[in-house]
């Protein structure tokens, strides 16, 4: 188990190899965003086959990408900087006569480890970052028996809270009072290329070994990623007097009786910057920590987050309460499948009643849920509180008294105004936390405890407030192809004697080839897979492949000379003379990327809503105010004050196009289309030290 942070002592030498931890983090979610039949990496712009529990940042959507979920304004997680999507079966009651009632769930938790480590530990040392746009899928729902020795399986488990039971992969027969944890660990080595697969799944692959929590990434998906471990704790114990017959009376949404099918999606919607800074600062060995303490101000709070960031339903159909089927037409079956003729809604459309009353046809459109506050409220005193308060009634009493906005609070109380402190503004595309059913219409909404539920009269054509991506200003993504190249993974250069002999990975891949040697690992003592001493061959990704892939580059020498001046950069490539630079600006080459450490450290793999072109990068680490700029791989990005490490290299040696520009070059594999603003003082950091550690390492493991 390794982290990615090095010792000071580890530094100085450049050591390859990681430090063993044990460390991680765990980041509660206490509400949930939404529940429904939405599931936008099986069923992306469809309605998914049966209900889910979903949790994280408010940008999801039946279809999305990166973008969606940085567009988010609120979360129901706890750290900021995370807008990711976590979702879940919904759990139901299956009761004697065939209908159902659902289950509450009390929100999440998401752990973060630090478990796994790559076959190539000189190549991939440390723990990577999930790249935007990355998203996968963990369990089958298609399962209902269990087998020990498969790991996927062995990754779901069910754990009785009050219950004598042990942690087990299917549903416990015992009467769990205090609830019922439902859990699942996800695979943690990456194949390094693909954001997703066909199956969501082929992409990513559990550890070696027995154990699907820790060990040794596969050589076919070497790259260690951080692991994900979710828990979802539901109230089972609301039912422990209704069970019947000679087993539990519980079910998954998809019609599961015995638990194995569990499963579980995620979609990284991290600042990647945020989640790489946690992997690296939190590697205390054996430690954790909560990160609504944020960890040792590794993270921070979220602005809005909790019960206050939920989306409105997407699909009108009733999936709490008491029901006649499961939604979706799923059969509580031993062989999974659908109901013949089922009637269940299949399309799309925001669910209003659930949020508002619609009073457009009164002249009054919905704000949204705004904050107020005791004490000083944000409409003045209430100018009635009644026990047959309706939201009609309010507006009626409101514009009887000449005012534009009417707000209704705890069930029963009117207030009346003509603006709005900033306090008390709804968030956009977040729906809130007014859920107190008013007084005299149990069907309409009226606020909440220091919330209120705004209306404002039209000045003319009436719109209520929008909720989701439409809110936020982000066109809903096309439906996106089940498997996309990613920017290829933080590697290391390789500390061997052979290192000239030892080809970087092309554009195209990072897989090594799996014939390897082994040898004994110095530092540590074991025995691990040596790097090959010839060059990587191209493989192509199982669905798609990178447009373009560069020669194989060998590892540049390390160079004794602290002092002595970098040559001259050469001339830039062709391709890049339609690059628009900023004022003050100019192109400096093509430059080598060792990688660890990056040559620019000030931003790495920055990201700005936009595809990668050279152009969008400069103008993102100027606007930043950064003095240089590089990209790499065809789509990566990075930022810096300083330049590490790196070299001139030939400008054949940055030959991969932009992914969002084919007139312009973004570097190649470990090269670096190299930019400077040239009225900065910049500086090269010759590492003495570092570069002696090289040498050192080289000696100790050749």
């Amino acid at each position: 188990m390794y982290s990615n942070t090095l010792t000071a002592s580890a530094l100085a030498l450049f050591s390859a190899l990681a430090v063993p931890a044990n460390a991680y983090w765990r980041m509660g979610c206490p509400g949930t965003l939404l529940e429904g039949r939405l599931d936008p990496v099986v069923a992306p712009g469809g309605v998914s086959g049966h209900t889910h529990v979903i949790l994280g940042g408010n940008g999801f959507a039946a279809n999305m990408d990166y973008a969606s979920t940085q567009a988010s304004t609120c979360t129901s997680c706890s750290i900021d900087g995370d807008f990711s999507n976590y979702w879940a079966p919904k759990l139901y009651y299956a009761a004697q006569n065939g209908s159902f009632t659902s289950v509450d769930v009390s929100g999440g938790t998401v752990y973060y480890q630090q478990r796994v480590k790559s076959p190539y530990p000189k190549l991939y040392p440390n723990l990577q970052a999930y790249p935007a746009g990355f998203r996968m899928l963990a369990g089958d729902p298609k399962l209902r028996t269990y087998d020990a020795n498969n790991l996927a399986q062995k990754a779901v488990s069910h754990v009785c809270l009050g219950g004598n039971e042990p942690e087990q992969g299917g549903f416990p027969k015992s009467n769990c009072k205090d609830g019922l944890r439902s859990q699942i660990y996800f695979p943690s080595c990456w194949n390094g290329k693909d954001l997703d697969s066909d199956d969501h799944k082929k992409h990513m692959a559990y550890p070696d070994g027995s154990h699907y929590d820790s060990g040794t990434c596969p050589t076919t998906h070497p790259v260690p990623m951080i692991s994900i471990f979710y828990e979802f704790i539901f109230g089972t114990g609301d039912f422990s007097n209704d069970w019947y017959g000679n087993s539990q009376p519980f079910v998954y949404s998809f019609g599961d009786p015995t638990g194995y099918g569990f499963h579980a999606d995620f979609v990284n919607g991290w600042d990647v910057p945020t989640l790489q800074k946690g992997i690296d600062q939190f590697t205390s060995a054996d430690a954790g920590c909560a990160a609504n303490v944020y960890c040792g101000n590794i993270f921070s709070p979220p602005k809005v987050m909790g019960k206050a960031c939920t989306l409105p339903q997407q699909v009108d159909e009733q999936i709490n309460g008491n029901l006649a089927a499961l939604p979706g037409c799923n059969p509580v079956t031993m062989n999974p499948g659908t109901v013949a003729g089922c009637k269940a809604p299949t399309t799309l459309g925001t669910v209003t009643s659930s949020i508002y009353t619609d009073m457009t046809s009164k002249g009054w459109e919905y704000l949204g849920c705004g904050v107020d506050k005791y004490g000083d409220p944000a409409l003045g005193m209430p100018v009635e509180d009644s026990p047959t308060m309706t939201v009609e009634h309010c507006m009626d009493v409101c514009g009887s008294k000449g005012h534009s906005i009417a707000g209704l609070e705890y069930a029963s109380q009117c207030f009346c105004g003509d603006s709005l402190p900033a306090r008390a503004q709804p968030t956009p595309g977040m729906v809130g936390d007014c859920d107190m059913r008013c007084k005299g219409n149990n069907s309409e909404l009226c606020g909440a405890g220091s919330r209120l539920s705004l209306y404002q009269k039209c000045t003319g054509t009436c719109q209520n407030a929008q909720f989701g991506l439409g809110a936020m200003g982000v066109s809903v993504p096309s439906v996106p192809p089940p498997s996309v190249n990613a920017p290829a993974p933080t590697a290391a250069p390789v500390a061997s004697a052979s290192a000239s002999k030892v080809a970087a990975p092309p554009a195209s891949t990072i897989v090594p080839p799996v014939a390897v040697g082994t040898g004994s690992d110095t530092a540590t003592g074991t025995t691990t897979p040596d790097m090959p001493d010839t060059p990587y061959t191209t493989r192509s990704a199982p669905v798609a492949t990178a447009t373009a892939s560069a020669p194989a580059v060998t590892s540049p020498t390390p160079s004794a000379a602290p002092s002595q001046a970098p040559p001259a950069p050469p001339a830039p490539p062709a391709g890049n003379s339609s690059v628009a630079l900023p004022s003050g600006w100019k192109d400096a080459g093509c430059h080598t990327d060792p990688l660890n450490p990056r040559a620019l450290q000030g931003i790495t793999f920055a990201w700005w809503g936009e595809q990668m072109t050279s152009s969008g990068c400069v103008k993102y680490c100027s606007d930043k105010g950064f003095s240089y700029a590089g990209t790499e791989n065809g789509g990566q990005c990075f930022c810096g004050n300083e330049l590490l490490e790196s070299k001139p290299a030939s400008s054949s040696e940055c030959d991969l196009s932009c992914k969002g520009s084919d007139t312009e070059i973004c570097g190649g594999s470990a090269r670096l289309s190299l930019y400077t603003k040239s009225t900065s003082s910049r500086r090269r950091r010759s590492a003495h030290l570092r570069r002696h550690g090289i040498r050192q390492v080289a000696e100790a493991t050749s």
